[in-house]
């Protein structure tokens, strides 16, 4: 029996897939991406947030069968809700096993994969095929800016991208609207090139900036410092996908 660190479950989420979902976040991430909104999910170990009414110590140990009969509870209202269960981050493929073995024991639920792809081909794969939906998350599609903003290669990402597009489970492309940064017309160009006809494509989704994830950091004794002027406005253009055949949407 494995088991896991999950920094948050999110019921009635609502953007982490079809349906009304619970979103299970794993903590632990590689990638250190200068615009992160979820600060608290980087680190691979429990820490203490900072707050005005107190500490809090995010990061919380389950087994798998612990964590699975807390999902199986809320089977019948996701099945109303026509949603399921959504593993996210963090990165959920840094803890692949655990991730498995808790699908394993649920209850005949839709499952999705909230992904940046950055893992090993077989923790991938393992995970990849064993859900029903991969929200995949690209950013940055140029080497030099993707280590640049995120502190590691995009070579992986890529890699596994192209593994699921060789698998019959269907995906969604979510791109991170960062003003300066993803947004950039040469990002959005290269991007939907590299996207135009791939089997069981979904859509693409563009993602809104968050302004307020900054105010997370301090909580988390960790320090704020964008390597790109946040005040700019998004430029979320949808016709540089649509135009090559490549459905995407707002999100």
């Amino acid at each position: 029996m494995l088991r896991g660190l999950v920094f948050d479950i999110r019921e009635f989420a609502v953007h982490d897939g079809p349906g009304i979902r619970t979103t299970v976040c794993l903590k632990g991430c590689p990638l250190h991406c200068s615009w992160c909104h979820n600060p608290e999910g980087i680190s691979p170990s429990p820490q203490t947030l900072k707050g005005m009414t107190g500490d809090r110590t995010v990061g919380q140990w389950f087994e798998s069968d612990r964590l699975a009969s807390l999902l199986n509870r809320q089977a019948d209202v996701l099945r109303r809700g026509h949603g399921g269960v959504t593993f996210s981050g963090g990165e959920p493929l840094a803890q692949a096993a655990f991730v498995a073995e808790v699908i394993e024991r649920l209850d005949s639920l839709h499952t999705a994969l909230d992904t940046s792809g950055y893992g090993t081909e077989a923790d991938f794969r393992g995970l990849a095929a064993r859900v029903d939906l991969v929200l995949f998350d690209l950013k940055l599609m140029d080497p030099v800016l993707h280590h640049r903003y995120t502190g590691c290669d995009n070579a992986p990402i890529l890699r596994n991208f192209e593994r699921l597009t060789k698998l019959e489970t269907p995906y969604i492309v979510r791109v991170p609207m960062t003003p300066g940064v993803t947004d950039a017309r040469a990002n959005l160009t290269a991007m939907a090139e590299f996207l135009r006809n791939r089997p069981n494509l979904q859509r693409v989704e563009l993602l809104p900036y968050n302004r307020a994830a900054g105010g997370k950091y301090a909580a988390a004794g960790m320090v704020f410092e964008p390597d790109f002027d946040e005040t700019q406005a998004v430029r979320p253009d949808l016709t540089i996908f649509l135009d090559r055949g490549v459905p995407a949407v707002l999100a």
